[in-house]
């Protein structure tokens, strides 16, 4: 009998397991745990990674392969002070697969693990969870035949105090068709009427995409998610192989989410293993001020995770979101701010992203 998923945990497959932090911070067999602290030698003498300096680039983890990543761990602070309330944002994850220069995934930090907007929020998926408080986990599986390693880059404008994080991998052999993880943030602050917002193009290769989340700033009313999801697969042009009929059906969600209080309808999030809505907010918690109320423009963040139903493509795939909202008068075209992160394997270790915009052009609204 085939054992698959939870079943075939029995299996005695084999591999070496290794896990990267403060403590160990090459994985090595037998040398975790060595520094010392005011307790003594092996009492938690190094478990973050102190200061990380404005313009730092810290690399957490080179490993070499083969292997698979299995999951990773962060923990980090939100904030330095009222004044600079982004560091999600402003920190800049980074992963780059055999020995390649440029990265396979390239993610504002907290966008990564679907807590856009600057802020955390609480997550919990199959893939990726966030658990209180600000406990980033990632279990995607990753794996590399060379090599691979992880960075983290401080864009934020003051130091952050300690990174703390876990790579928990296996050195093990790779399947041959095994493809490489890839994620890839994007933004667009001002959507244009009737054109498509681009979640991803310029993927060229075999592979499988495997997840979206949508960080979304309405700027105008009545939104309800009509937009729809497309996908150009293998050469499509004009119209998408497969193409949704909204955006709150797409993240498993129906009718806006809501239900009614009072006479008013009110928003639902939700989080479940493949599809959530996890976090809406129309005030300001970042920061407070005597002066000024905390009203801000509604946000919304959505993860979809393609794992039962991957989108397969064989040669190239794009991937688009339009931006339609629906009022007593019936559809209309509109103009949002929208951020996005995509996910999927490829056949290969690297593929061409577009520049990652400034830590301000970052920043949310």
């Amino acid at each position: 009998m085939l054992l698959t998923g939870w079943g075939g945990l029995p299996l005695i497959t084999g591999g070496q397991s290794r896990a990267i932090n403060g403590e160990n911070p090459r994985g090595e067999k037998g040398k975790g745990g060595m520094a010392a602290s005011e307790l003594g030698p092996s009492r938690k003498g190094h478990p973050c990674w102190n200061g990380l300096q404005p313009g730092e680039t810290a690399v957490l983890a080179e490993i070499e392969g083969p292997g698979v990543i299995q999951h990773m761990w962060f923990t980090v602070t939100d904030k330095t002070s009222d004044a600079d309330c982004f560091v999600l944002r402003d920190l800049v994850l980074r992963i780059y697969w055999d020995g390649e220069r440029k990265p396979s995934v390239e993610v504002p930090f907290g966008d990564f693990f679907c807590c856009g907007f600057g802020q955390a929020c609480q997550v919990n998926s199959l893939p990726i969870a966030v658990n209180p408080t600000r406990g980033f986990n990632c279990y995607f599986p990753m794996p590399f035949r060379k090599g691979a390693k992880i960075t983290v880059e401080n864009q934020h404008k003051n130091p952050i105090p300690a990174l703390f994080y876990q790579i928990d991998y296996c050195l093990q052999e790779v399947p041959e068709n095994a493809g490489y993880f890839h994620a890839q943030w994007r933004r667009q602050r001002l959507t244009q009427k009737a054109q498509d917002y681009v979640v991803l193009d310029n993927v060229h290769g075999r592979g499988q995409y495997i997840g979206t989340y949508l960080a979304l700033t309405t700027l105008e009313r009545y939104w309800w998610g009509e937009g729809e999801m497309k996908f150009y697969l293998d050469g499509d042009k004009d119209y998408p192989t497969i193409c949704g009929t909204g955006s709150e059906d797409y993240f498993g969600g129906a009718w806006s989410f809501t239900h009614q209080v009072e006479g008013r309808s009110v928003e639902q999030t939700y989080c479940t293993p493949f599809l959530g809505y996890p976090f809406y907010s129309r005030h300001d918690t970042t920061a407070h001020n005597d002066y000024y109320n905390d009203d801000c423009p509604p946000m919304r963040g959505f993860y979809r995770w393609h794992i039962p139903d991957p989108i397969h493509f064989e040669q190239d795939i794009k991937v688009t979101l339009q931006q339609l909202g629906v009022c007593h008068r019936g559809l209309f075209e509109r103009q949002d701010d929208v951020a996005t992160v995509a996910y999927w394997y490829l056949d290969k270790p690297y593929t061409d992203f577009p520049p990652l915009p400034s830590k301000e052009y970052r920043w949310p609204r």
